[in-house]
């Protein structure tokens, strides 16, 4: 398909990933009166991150001419390479070079950076929030929700769920607070006041994915079964035929082979067979607009908001939502339900009538009636008593719905509510879901803790403390007991336990020693369902009584003893230098299933007054590709040993956290093919030298090739903190690839969870009996903090200067903030006359309307013009592309030359 301009690499860009140019159209010199009219905005935090939503952006692009953007927090310069040697910034700019391709396939037009800094893999959302910042971050994208409009605004999921990339958590968070926030004029005012914005009331936002299960083909959207039945989940079928023939999950792959980068560029080819392709899931977060449930057309979603309900519906523009004053109901209490009723901007509501749609037994009291139309653009409200029944089961969530009736249509929409018991127990959670419980609490959407199972680890054949949280939903004080159900292999401390009487509204909790009293149970993802071990907590009071559900998680154990007197490091255990167990390392925690031969391997740990040792002995068939040293980063692209330290065992995200990473072989000829080490996700980043002075590794591959040896002495002084001996995080993984495209097929480990080399808590655990560390203060993390920059993108200036948000999200200066003239070709480059009316610097860009062919930055004094020669090398620019930057704001400009 053709690509817009805006689509295209810049020349750092292709330079550095060695693709083509494209002959495409220049960017028109006509300043847009207004910014782009988007209809559907993705939310997020990696160019790629939207590649799973790209079959579905396009069909509604091609069917109903539904304009699609994206915000992209970062531009993933953190991330891998698989086809070069670039990081950091020009790594970025590639990346969102490849994004722009990918994207241009569904007719995504509009991509926003806010050049937020992509520092590394972790889980932790607040570690994300932290170093992006806040409100600065949420600034921006409320501003591009109020400048572009879109009536849908999707995202990732927000939840701290095993294996989800915190970086993703955080951006939906964003997204779900922008939601809000882009409509409320208390919100960021400084936009309305000093930019000249407006609120912006988005009609739907929805989270990719959803929690069930689905059969694959053209029924996949009507067979979805949600898990909770009171998600709201659609579907759109990738089988869908495009204008030239191919399915839209043939397009789809092919967008996601642009990620060369990231390894991406041999995906597998998409099922030709229709019964064989898949459905994109959406849930249904929020909505101010009403919406059918039992719609399961492709767009479904759009019905309301971009496209006109089906016949007999309310008119499009028309809200209708429900607001509830609390999620949490007890059997036997009320709620107060609130109907919102807007009329759209352009047309009164006749003869407003609202129904609601109870679960059975339920009742509620309100006549439903309006006093009158709602006149246009105006909103109305009417209240309803809702009363649960006495006898009502409890840890269920139901649907409160509405029906709206007029003289123009009628519509529907639900809320979700939860019944609880009278004194609700639940296991504690880990802090990461704490957190997020709060955050969905305080942000509206108490039903996103569905989306969590609770679970705590415990080592394998020890005790832990287990607390349970009690909180009174009722309207009366409560006493009562708690009674912990534990699966064979587990004991407590007592299986009962009571609790002092709570007020209405006040919380306690319920504290158990639990033991993992059979050993011999399997740990990680080894044990149990998939790793958990189902636990009960039965709470009763004089209501009644009510059961939870949580989980247990066994993460290995292990005594490292002190080394044997004749250790060396040297790549080979010897009799006496290891005296502890061997450790099984062989399990896997992400990707294809292995045989021994094709990839295990063992391990051993003891420790020296100075250092811990560890070996790895890896058994493999087909050695990886080999990096050149100058590459010796992000150890899980191919062939290597990932070992892992958390000193005090109690890290909650890996900035605390020692991590090496451990290459058994370089491709050096000359240097004699050395491995190569260098500390990667941690709490200090970069090679090994630098940031673990005197940490030695020795590697041995076998010849021929069956596997490596890796031993390693880490001094105890680089690790972030001192080691507690008592409990000490511990965690080996090993990386397989039997591929030459730095991409890894399996990976194992000792503690192996999904996701568990982000996850401190799966880590596990070991004791160091006789060692005594010296006393000192924990090391800071150091967060790197280089990001690549808009005004350093060509491609994102070429797209500024058409649809008129600044670069970066960033507020728009005036248009006489800068002018340019006099620009031409003269020898050498290009020249241009640049004035500004305030301090700032100007970047310049020669533009042949495919490439920057050069640039120039420039400081620039109010009324003061400056004339700049920039240079141009490989081309004939046709154009010059502006961005200036002054008092935190920006404007992007592009010119022809005369």
């Amino acid at each position: 398909m053709r690509l817009k301009s805006f689509l295209l690499p810049t020349a750092l860009a292709l330079a550095l990933s060695g693709a083509p140019a494209a002959a495409l159209a220049a960017p028109t010199d006509a300043r847009p009166t207004d910014t782009v009219d988007l209809d559907v905005l993705f939310v997020s935090a990696h160019p790629d991150d939207e590649a799973g939503s790209l079959a579905t952006l396009g069909q509604w692009k091609e069917k109903h001419g539904a304009k699609a953007g994206v915000v992209t927090i970062t531009r993933g310069e953190g991330g891998g390479n698989a086809v070069g040697l670039e990081e950091g910034p020009p790594l970025g700019i590639i990346r969102e070079r490849e994004e722009r391709t990918a994207i241009g396939r569904a007719g995504v037009e509009n991509l926003y950076n806010l050049d937020r800094v992509d520092f590394w893999y972790t889980a932790s959302a607040p570690l994300s929030e932290q170093i992006w910042g806040h409100d600065d971050t949420l600034a921006q994208i409320v501003r591009v929700i109020r400048q572009t409009r879109p009536e849908i605004v999707m995202t990732m999921n927000p939840s701290p769920a095993p294996g989800n990339h915190g970086n993703h958590q955080q951006a939906a968070r964003f997204a779900a607070e922008a939601f809000h926030a882009a409509a409320d004029p208390a919100a960021f005012p400084e936009q309305l006041t000093q930019e000249g914005l407006k609120p912006f009331r988005a009609a739907k936002f929805l989270r990719t994915g959803g929690t069930g299960s689905s059969a694959t083909g053209a029924q996949c959207a009507s067979s979805f079964v949600p898990t909770v039945p009171t998600d709201q989940v659609f579907g759109v079928w990738e089988g869908t035929p495009s204008a030239d023939g191919r399915t839209w999950a043939e397009i789809e792959v092919d967008a996601r082979r642009d990620y060369v980068t990231q390894g991406w560029a041999g995906t597998a080819a998409a099922p030709t067979d229709p019964a064989k392709i898949r459905c994109d899931f959406y849930t249904l977060v929020d909505s101010r607009v009403p919406y059918d449930p039992a719609d399961t057309s492709p767009e479904a979603i759009l019905r309301g908001s971009v496209l006109p309900a089906t016949a007999g519906g309310l008119p499009q523009g028309t809200e209708l939502y429900l607001t509830a004053d609390r999620f949490d109901l007890a059997p036997g209490e009320t709620v107060e339900v609130t109907a919102h009723v807007r009329a759209p901007h352009n047309r009164a509501l006749t003869a407003p009538r609202v129904s609601l749609r109870l679960p059975q037994g339920w009742t509620a009291t309100g006549s439903g009636a309006l006093p009158g139309a709602v006149p246009a653009g105006t909103e109305r409200t009417v209240a309803f008593t809702v009363t649960v029944p006495a006898g009502a089961d409890t840890n269920e969530q139901h649907l409160v719905g509405a029906s709206l009736t007029t003289g123009q249509g009628a519509g529907r929409t639900d809320r979700a509510v939860r019944v609880v018991a009278d004194v609700r127990g639940t296991l504690e959670p880990l802090p990461e879901v704490g957190l997020f419980r709060t955050w969905a609490g305080d942000s509206g959407y108490p039903q996103l803790d569905t989306l969590i199972k609770p679970v705590l680890t415990v080592g394998s054949g020890k005790s832990r403390t287990v607390r349970v949280d009690l909180r009174n939903h009722g309207e009366a004080p409560q006493g009562g007991t708690v009674t912990l159900g534990l699966p064979a292999g587990f004991t407590a401390d007592a299986a009962t336990k009571s609790y002092a009487e709570l007020a209405p509204g006040a919380t306690g909790a319920v504290t158990f020693t639990v033991a993992n009293s059979d050993a011999t149970l399997p740990t990680a993802n080894e044990g149990g369902d998939g790793g958990d071990y189902g636990i009960t907590i039965t709470t009763t009071s004089a209501a009644g009584s009510t059961v939870e559900t949580g989980a247990l998680e066994i993460v290995p154990t292990s005594e490292v003893p002190h080394a044997g007197h004749d250790h060396a490091v040297d790549g080979v255990a010897s009799p006496g230098e290891y005296p502890g167990e061997e450790l099984d390392l062989s399990r896997i925690w992400e990707g294809q299933a292995t045989t021994p031969q094709d990839a295990s391997a063992t391990g051993r740990v003891a420790w020296t007054e100075d250092a811990l040792k560890v070996f790895v002995q890896v058994t493999d068939d087909v050695l990886g590709k080999k990096v050149v040293p100058q590459d010796c980063k992000r150890q899980r692209r191919t062939d290597s040993v990932e070992i892992i330290v958390d000193p005090k065992g109690n890290s909650t995200d890996t900035s605390t956290v020692f991590k090496a990473g451990i290459f058994p072989v370089t491709d050096d000829p000359a240097g004699g093919d050395p491995p190569c080490w260098q500390r990667d996700a941690d709490n200090r980043q970069g090679p090994g030298a630098t940031t673990a002075p005197g940490m030695t590794v020795v590697s041995k591959v076998t010849a021929p090739y069956a596997g490596y040896t890796i031993e390693a002495s880490i001094p105890f002084a680089v690790l972030p903190d001192a080691v507690d001996p008592a409990r000490m995080g511990f965690n080996v993984l090993v990386y397989d690839s039997d591929t030459q495209d730095l991409t890894s097929q399996s990976r194992l480990g000792w503690s192996t969870f999904t996701g568990v080399r982000a996850d401190p808590y799966r880590y596990g655990l070991v004791t160091l009996p006789g060692y005594t560390p010296a006393q000192r203060q924990p090391s800071a993390p150091v967060f790197p903090d280089t990001a690549a920059r808009s005004v350093h993108s060509p491609q994102t200036i070429a797209q500024s200067a058409v649809d008129g948000v600044a670069p970066a999200a960033v507020a728009r200066l005036p248009e006489q903030a800068l002018r340019l003239t006099g620009q031409g070709q003269v020898a050498g480059g290009v020249q241009v006359t640049v004035l500004a009316d305030r301090a700032g610097t100007a970047y310049l860009h020669a533009w042949d309307g495919a490439r920057s062919l050069g640039e120039r930055s420039v400081q620039l004094s109010p009324g003061a013009p400056v004339t700049v020669l920039v240079p141009v090398t490989g081309g004939t620019a046709d154009g010059l592309l502006a961005v200036f930057e002054a008092g935190g704001a920006a404007l992007a400009r592009h010119v022809p030359l005369t």
